[in-house]
């Protein structure tokens, strides 16, 4: 028996949209966050003192919006939260987690000197062979990792090694560089994660994750840099906003 849920046989609002309201508020309660099992439809059914057909409806409703999510086999889970983030609101990863009170954890930072391919230094307008930086970063939250970012800059822009890459990349890129970036150019693919970034994002190999391609250009509308970021497709969602 679950607590607290109630619903008006005499009301003349259907009886399942009040269980739909009931539910709503059951997700909402920390026993059935992140991926926790909801549940069963009989057990609905008897507490609420209807037919599972009109529970069911009610749990429909929910799963078509993404609350819930059937597995088969199991049952149904209450879907975990997803970060939208905006793109027509372009900031740095920690400066956009940071407005959604997440709190950032950096699980890996590697920061290479390599030679530019033929394709990166046709962006940066450089010369193949050039010798830049590669950064590569493994982020999340305080819990786990869920974003794996690849970065190349222009062969001008030269870290220390000992740079705290947990701070904002572009507020680093003021101080150091005073490179002031304007603007990005981005590109989103759905894609399927292979053995490599499945490791180091922690999900089954062939897992739906999102490929975020973006070239970051200063206020010359200069290239400085290249970053491909590799999401899990159940952490984050992408918002566009248009303005009519």
């Amino acid at each position: 028996m679950i607590s607290n849920l109630e619903i008006d046989h005499k009301s003349p609002i259907p009886l399942h949209k009040q269980i739909e309201y009931e539910l709503r508020e059951l997700i909402k309660k920390d026993r059935y966050t992140d991926g926790k099992m909801f549940p069963k439809e009989v057990d609905l059914s008897n507490q609420f003192g209807v037919s599972r057909n009109t529970v069911r409806q009610a749990i429909n409703t929910l799963v078509l919006e993404g609350l819930l999510e059937r597995k088969k086999g199991r049952g149904t889970i209450v879907h975990k939260e997803r970060i939208a983030t905006q793109l027509s609101k372009w900031q740095s990863f920690t400066q956009e987690m940071s407005e959604k009170g997440i709190k950032t954890k950096t699980y890996d930072s590697q920061l290479k000197t390599i030679s530019l391919n033929e394709e990166r230094a046709q962006i940066f307008n450089s010369t193949k062979g050039k010798k830049a930086q590669k950064l590569i970063r493994l982020r999340g939250d305080e819990k786990e990792p869920y974003v794996y970012f690849v970065s190349w800059f222009h062969p001008k822009i030269e870290f220390n090694e000992e740079e705290n890459f947990d701070l904002p990349l572009y507020e680093i890129m003021k101080k150091e560089f005073s490179i002031n970036p304007k603007r990005s150019s981005e590109e989103l693919t759905a894609m399927l994660a292979d053995k490599f970034l499945a490791g180091k994002l922690e999900i089954e190999e062939n897992t739906p994750i999102l490929q975020r391609k973006r070239v970051v250009y200063d206020i010359g509308n200069r290239p400085i840099e290249i970053n491909f970021g590799y999401y899990r497709a159940d952490k984050f969602s992408y918002k566009i906003d248009f303005e009519i």
